[in-house]
């Protein structure tokens, strides 16, 4: 079994440094990425999708986080064709975005393109160097639609990254229905090209389906997107404002080790970002995971000793479930509902 990795899509949102989890001293740039790196052995840095990243920053986040820790890195949204505003990108490229791609559907300057992709790699160097890059997350928007211009577009969005680890994340329902589904499989394994798993709310017309394949042998990406019933459509608190239940987590336990089973590494990662959920809602299915596999050997009947290769959730540092808050109300003080 391949190793599960559980964390959250960023350990900077406002809402979470406003919360109550980061303790008095750590509560800076630096102790609020070691804090969450002593609890957590991954996340995601969903900041890349709204400007570039820096040299600097991954050079810092680098030497801020233990040996093992992966950052996966969501891409630019110019990079993903999404609308991207002028003062995302670094004032000399502003002229060239006013002229292209700034609009829903505008292609943007190639030109443009090819600068902001270099720039882009350049940063996530130091990461790479030093053993912390995951993956780079193309989140693709809600009216790519499966067809042959969003295909071409994967494939030089591949060719651009050779070397890289990257995993897709599709918000379109169509490329998992049941007569597209054997075909997005079959296109992403051949670009190697990681498919990503998201839980969403059920029964609307923009959701998600839970059931999506290993892709390539060294990664699975889970995100937890909440379920608000705003998915879609309501502001940013709006559609991730959710907090897990413990049965929600659990009926996904068996889907995480069925992932791991076909993968060398299964990223779980929570993006319900309203207070402290998503930091909570990890700490619980890493629980949920820890004690399922603890279970394993009585169920298999081995004494101490798993399958070949199987391994416990991946945990750095202490398991806060316990731990009460600074407030000393526990873990619950902060709900998405307040």
């Amino acid at each position: 079994m391949g190793d599960i990795m559980v964390g959250t899509c960023s350990w900077t949102d406002p809402a979470l440094v406003s919360s109550g989890w980061y303790p008095r001293g750590r509560r800076d740039a630096e102790g609020r990425l070691r804090h969450y790196a002593d609890r957590f052995p991954v996340v995601e840095v969903d900041s890349a999708y709204y400007g570039l990243p820096s040299i600097r920053n991954s050079r810092l986040w680098a030497e801020r986080t233990p040996d093992g820790f992966r950052f996966d890195v969501k891409a630019f949204s110019l990079l993903t064709g999404h609308p991207t505003r002028s003062a995302a990108v670094p004032a000399d490229l502003r002229p060239a975005l006013a002229r292209h791609g700034r609009a829903r559907g505008a292609t943007a300057d190639p030109g443009l393109l090819d600068e902001v992709w270099h720039r882009f790699g350049a940063a996530l160097e130091p990461l790479r160097e030093a053993g912390r890059m995951g993956a780079v997350l193309f989140q693709l928007p809600p009216w790519a639609a499966p067809g042959a211009q969003v295909r071409t577009f994967l494939e030089e969005c591949r060719e651009r990254t050779a070397g890289w680890r990257v995993a897709v994340e599709f918000r379109h329902p169509g490329w998992w229905a049941q007569d597209e589904r054997a075909r997005t499989a079959a296109f992403l394994g051949g670009l190697d090209l990681a498919a990503v798993a998201v839980d969403t709310v059920r029964g609307l017309a923009g959701s998600l389906t839970p059931d999506v394949p290993v892709t390539v042998p060294a990664l699975s990406v889970v995100r937890f997107h909440g379920r608000s019933a705003a998915w879609g459509t309501g502001s940013k608190e709006d559609r991730f404002r959710h907090d897990y239940t413990a049965a929600e987590l659990r009926e996904w336990a068996p889907r995480i080790r069925a992932l791991a089973d076909d993968a060398a590494e299964v990223h779980v990662l929570f993006n319900n970002c309203c207070g402290d959920a998503a930091v909570r809602a990890a700490e619980a299915m890493r629980g949920i995971l820890d004690d399922e596999a603890a279970e394993e050997p009585s169920r298999t009947g081995a004494h101490g000793n798993g399958p070949t290769g199987q391994t416990r959730s991946h945990t750095i540092g202490p398991d806060r479930r316990d731990t009460p808050s600074p407030s000393g109300t526990g873990t619950q003080e902060v709900s998405c509902r307040n």
